[in-house]
């Protein structure tokens, strides 16, 4: 397939990254002429100077020959320009990135539908969304649905004195009357672990389980986790995250305060949100804070326009005593360092737009889903069954599954199975796949 992205930032990098390496004819068109050299040096692109908003630009890039046209560069009217440009020679399917709200939102005359886009995604909606995610299951630090949300990938870390340290995957399967989860994968110390039945647990790991949704109260109870719904959250920063998700919380009757220093800002947040309490202080200022109530918050979520802000107030929240911290940044390659900080989820709303995109782009064929794990090159994948006798009707511990591809969950008749080695596939189940290494073309093609 070629595929045609237009802006060499960091969502188009981190596209053009996963994109390439499986195997997809992938041209770059960006303005910037270093930025692409050394992105050509890097990954295997065919770049393109220029801007995507030109016609002449798009044809000497081969926009006749395009099958998947991707437009995310830091300007809206670039990437809707060029979308419906591309109309014309007849790409099949079209995806732009974009920040004003009035481009995607529910009953507005410029929604996707009307300029003929097929996917508008909106790096602020998709951070929103994520952070109501992990807001809700307050243990993990990564969530992902599948199966129309019966099915959960969850990563947890086991932090020391989880009474599980030293247990076996063996005989954690064991103490459960029902098999109602898998362990799909460990990361530990940047490694990624295909985890086996005598794979124990160590302080320090973060383990990836596929369980049922229904399941899940269950499943973090054997490995010791509560989550909760957060009571009270406080919010650094009135930025478009931090009033969309004070919006979003508000509707869950979550006990929400919004700290942002600018006045102005202030009332306008006053006159958008209903419950939430505005504070006009300083995000750093921590007698303010406690006044207000920092240690005693379930949450916190910092998400204003600076990465060093954000950090330093989740590690002062954090150091009060809140128990959880979420964490906006924008340079994504410093996220494994803030782990180690003691930040709890730290999230870059360009990865997170970048992922979103390749979910909607992979959505083809018998591939229904794919997800990156944060931290690590691996993913998981929805994928469905084809009438291949030499899959269909045998146990899954006789298949010769490819190398570092583990089965999480069969979803078959809209009932969900967490598979043991016993099980056996039927045609048009749908499975939920995590692999570590290799492509997901490999994977796809396995299953085809």
């Amino acid at each position: 397939m070629r595929i045609m992205i237009v802006g060499a930032g960091q969502v188009g990098y981190h596209l053009c990254e996963k994109l390439s390496v499986e195997g997809q004819e992938v041209v770059l068109v960006d303005k910037d002429k270093a930025t692409l050299r050394r992105i050509e040096r890097e990954l295997n692109i065919l770049p393109m100077l220029g801007s995507g908003a030109s016609a002449r630009v798009l044809e000497e890039a081969g926009i006749e020959q395009t099958d998947l046209f991707i437009a995310v560069t830091d300007s809206d009217e670039v990437n809707l320009i060029s979308c419906i440009m591309s109309k014309q020679y007849n790409v099949k399917t079209r995806v732009a990135r974009v920040r004003n709200e009035d481009f995607y939102a529910s009953g507005q005359s410029l929604n996707e539908k009307a300029m003929g886009i097929d996917l508008l995604i909106s790096p602020d909606q998709a951070m929103t969304e994520e952070i109501i995610q992990l807001s809700i299951i307050s243990e993990a630090f990564d969530v992902a649905e599948f199966a129309d949300g019966q099915v959960e990938l969850l990563g947890y870390e086991i932090l020391p004195g989880n009474p599980r340290i030293g247990s076996s995957l063996q005989k954690l399967q064991a103490i459960q009357s029902q098999n109602n989860f898998v362990m799909v994968a460990i990361l530990r110390e940047g490694v990624t672990i295909i985890p086996r039945g005598d794979q124990q647990i160590m302080a320090g790991d973060k383990i990836y389980l596929v369980v049922r949704k229904k399941d899940l109260a269950e499943v973090e109870g054997l490995f010791h986790f509560t989550s909760r719904a957060p009571k009270n959250v406080f919010i650094i920063g009135g930025s478009a995250i931090g009033y969309m998700v004070a919006r979003q919380m508000e509707k869950k009757k979550i006990n929400v305060r919004l700290v942002e220093e600018d006045s102005g800002r202030c009332e306008e947040l006053i006159a958008l949100l209903e419950n939430t309490v505005v504070l006009n202080f300083d995000g750093l200022e921590a007698h303010d804070l406690l006044e207000e109530g920092i240690d005693q918050a379930d949450l916190v979520i910092s998400v204003t326009n600076s990465d060093t802000n954000n950090i330093l107030s989740s590690l002062l929240a954090k150091h009060h005593g809140a128990k959880k911290s979420i964490t906006h940044i924008s340079r994504p390659d410093f996220i494994p360092l803030l782990g180690k900080l003691g930040i709890d989820v730290a999230l870059s709303p360009r990865l997170v737009a970048a992922n979103m995109i390749l979910r909607f782009v992979r959505g083809s064929g018998n591939i229904i889903s794919a997800t990156t794990l944060k931290g690590s090159n691996a993913e998981v994948v929805e994928i469905k069954v084809a009438r291949r006798q030499d899959l269909i009707g045998i146990p899954l511990k006789l298949l010769n599954f490819p190398k570092d591809t583990v089965l999480g969950a069969i979803v078959r008749k809209g009932k969900v199975i967490i598979p043991s080695g016993e099980t056996k596939l039927k045609v048009d189940d749908t499975l939920v796949i995590f692999f570590a290494k290799g492509d997901i073309k490999s994977v796809e093609d396995f299953f085809e």
